[in-house]
């Protein structure tokens, strides 16, 4: 095996925790219960059809595997008052690309405290470096590879597993949703960050962006949040929420309305989840009453090359530091100095693979 060693840090941890102040910003769980909250208040056609959508979509979790602690004991994985725990799932495979074997090409993992009006957000790296347990394999390999092994149980085991943390809800997604829901929307307005040029979807083109504020469609914005090349998965994983966000505003835009009927049409048909309806109307409803604060984590990190293979290794000090932080707001850990207001996380850059 070899390893060698290939330092990428983030060089920060960035939280706006300390800082907070109402946003617009809203993950995919939330856009999706606002559009419902939008076609109930539009029509009742669009409003049935949006139910059907997502009891289509509905996909119950079989138990995972992995236990997590509260004060040194063992606690099942059970919903928590108030607070929503859910992981976000994108996939790189569909009916068009075909390639039989899907892996997450996103993974974020949020919390979402209803009564607090908080959102606690971190992407995941696709190629962080894990244990994996299910059925089929057990042993260490990219998280990435958690859904081949195991679908959605598999890839919230690993996330479970990873930051010792309970996960109640899942949303998984593919490219048609993520392309259909853009295009109903008419496009999208990005700042895009980098200029690059990338393969399309179906393998038989290219998409070219240029730095700086502009419309994008579906294929474009795709483009933007999956491309590799010009940066790290750090990076992508920011980009994944740039686009987010554009996608919310746009969906929950007043000129919007007249779209929702195509853009639930992209989202059921390609959506699987554990949330029911009803409960998405809730959430969506305590997002009109009163907004959101978003703290954003990100992982410090390091790659390493394994048997020819590029890998990624957050460093312990910073998993722990986010999983406290997590934990904090799902009741599983108490405050302590580095919830202060002025604490500053930095990570002593020690991991396990430091290469010959």
């Amino acid at each position: 095996m070899k390893k060698q060693r290939k330092r990428t840090s983030s060089n920060s941890t960035r939280i706006d925790r300390h800082h907070k102040r109402k946003r617009n910003y809203k993950p995919l769980l939330i856009i999706v219960a606002l559009l419902l909250l939008g076609a109930a208040a539009y029509g009742t056609k669009i409003f049935v059809d949006a139910k059907s959508a997502v009891d289509n979509s509905f996909k119950e979790l079989k138990q995972t595997k992995n236990t997590i602690t509260k004060d040194g004991k063992e606690i099942s994985v059970e919903p928590i008052d108030g607070v929503i725990s859910l992981l976000v799932m994108g996939l790189d495979d569909d009916s068009i690309r075909q390639l039989g074997s899907a892996r997450t090409d996103a993974l974020l993992y949020l919390t979402i405290d209803t009564t607090k009006h908080d959102i606690n957000m971190v992407s995941i790296p696709r190629d962080t470096y894990t244990d994996i347990f299910s059925d089929d394999f057990y042993g260490k390999d990219k998280i990435n590879a958690a859904y081949t092994y195991g679908q959605e149980e598999a890839s919230i085991d690993a996330v479970e597993n990873l930051l010792n943390v309970p996960i109640n809800h899942y949303i998984s997604f593919n490219f048609q949703s993520f392309l259909g829901i853009v295009d109903a929307l008419g496009g999208i307005d990005v700042d895009v960050p980098i200029s690059f040029t990338d393969t399309n979807t179906q393998g038989n083109g290219e998409v070219t962006l240029t730095e700086g504020r502009q419309h994008l469609n579906g294929e474009q914005a795709l483009a933007l949040a999956r491309t590799r090349h010009s940066d790290n998965d750090i990076k992508r994983g920011e980009r994944q929420q740039l686009v987010i966000k554009a996608i919310a505003d746009k969906a929950t835009s007043v000129g919007s309305l007249s779209k929702y009927s195509e853009i639930i049409k992209a989202v059921g048909s390609n959506m699987q989840t554990n949330l029911t309806f009803d409960e998405m109307l809730a959430l969506a409803q305590s997002g009109v009453k009163d907004s959101y604060d978003f703290n954003s984590y990100l992982f410090d990190w390091q790659s390493f090359d394994l048997d020819g293979a590029s890998m990624v290794e957050l460093f312990p000090d910073s998993v722990e530091y986010i999983s406290h932080r997590f934990r904090v707001s799902l009741g599983l850990d108490t405050e302590d100095d580095r919830d202060a207001a002025d604490y500053q996380f930095q990570t002593n850059g020690l991991g396990y693979y430091q290469g010959n």
